[in-house]
């Protein structure tokens, strides 16, 4: 069923986020009445410009409480979680957030007669090494149950100006001699842009999407972690070496990381790596991606450079021979 923008609230969890702030847009450019429900409103106020006087405006909540969750979901008629967590730290655990709080959303929105979507990642996996993965797997699980008719989305590695990818292995480049490629940086990837991403949630919320499916988001090109660091040091126009880390040396040096106030690297994101994070063959043939969404997917060399240039010795005005 299509809705009808400006009678349709949508309440987007985490919408102050990376990946929130893009939906946010494309949702108030459709017409959408918007509420961000975040833990901190107060600091979200750069999503006010995205919309209209009146159009957005951010709640509190926070998934650990389910009162406040129940609080946002009133009146609305789609709800959206895109809350995740990259590393753990004091309360915010990834069983707390990615599985209990995922459930929490489905259930206000249950109650609530809303349509959910979830947004969770490529390499979910109750079986998987890793805490971040299972947690996204046993979200997933938790929000069919609560909500059959649920749409999923799991999307690769986002990238775009405030990306946690390209950015982070940039700013370790300027620092560093080295960059490390964990596990021989064979891994694959598939970086997805991350306006495609809130292009695809937006869509599903016009109802273009399967209700009860899983979509798989993946930009146009496969890469292996090595050719992604290749491509980091091309852009950044810097020579560094490439150094293989093995899997078990990597969880030790990371033993010692993950208490940089923002950690580097964590134990549990180099079990990540272990399996390949890119589209399935499946939701491929199944239609299930952007290009079923009818998305063109954006090529990384067309949006990366927008932003990298700043981690160049001599930012944007480096001169080029012919």
């Amino acid at each position: 069923m299509t809705e009808i923008p400006s009678e349709t609230l949508v309440t987007v969890f985490g919408g102050s986020g990376f990946l929130g702030r893009h939906l946010v847009r494309a949702l108030a450019r459709a017409g959408y009445r918007v509420r961000p429900a975040v833990r901190r409103p107060d600091l979200a106020g750069h999503l006010q410009p995205l919309g209209r006087v009146g159009q957005i405006h951010a709640v509190q909540a926070n998934l650990r409480y389910p009162e406040s969750v129940e609080a946002a979901v009133r009146g609305a008629d789609i709800v959206i979680n895109l809350v995740g967590i990259l590393f753990e730290r004091g309360r915010q655990r990834f069983d707390t957030v990615q599985a209990f709080g995922a459930e929490q959303v489905a259930l206000a929105a249950a109650n609530h007669g809303a349509r959910m979507i979830q947004v969770s990642a490529i390499g979910a996996d109750e079986n998987s090494p890793s805490g971040y993965a299972r947690a996204k797997a046993e979200g997933e699980k938790a929000v069919l149950a609560a909500k059959p008719d649920a749409i999923l989305f799991r999307p690769s590695i986002m990238f775009g100006p405030e990306d946690n990818f390209f950015n982070k292995f940039a700013a370790i480049a300027r620092l560093l001699p080295a960059l490390p490629l964990i596990g021989g940086g064979a891994t694959k990837f598939q970086p997805v842009f991350v306006g495609d991403v809130a292009e695809a949630i937006a869509r599903a919320v016009d109802g273009e999407a399967k209700a009860g499916a899983t979509y798989e988001i993946g930009g146009p090109e496969v890469r292996t972690f090595k050719e992604l660091m290749e491509y980091v040091l091309q852009v950044t126009e810097r020579r560094r070496f490439l150094i293989p880390l093995p899997f078990g040396l990597a969880k030790l040096q990371a033993t010692f990381l993950q208490f940089l106030p923002t950690p580097l690297l964590t134990p549990d994101q180099v079990e990540l790596p272990r399996s390949d994070n890119v589209v399935s063959p499946a939701a491929e043939r199944e239609g299930r991606t952007l290009t079923g969404l009818g998305i063109v997917p954006t090529a990384m060399e067309v949006i990366v450079p927008s932003y990298l240039w700043r981690f160049r010795k001599t930012g944007q005005f480096t001169h080029r021979g012919a």
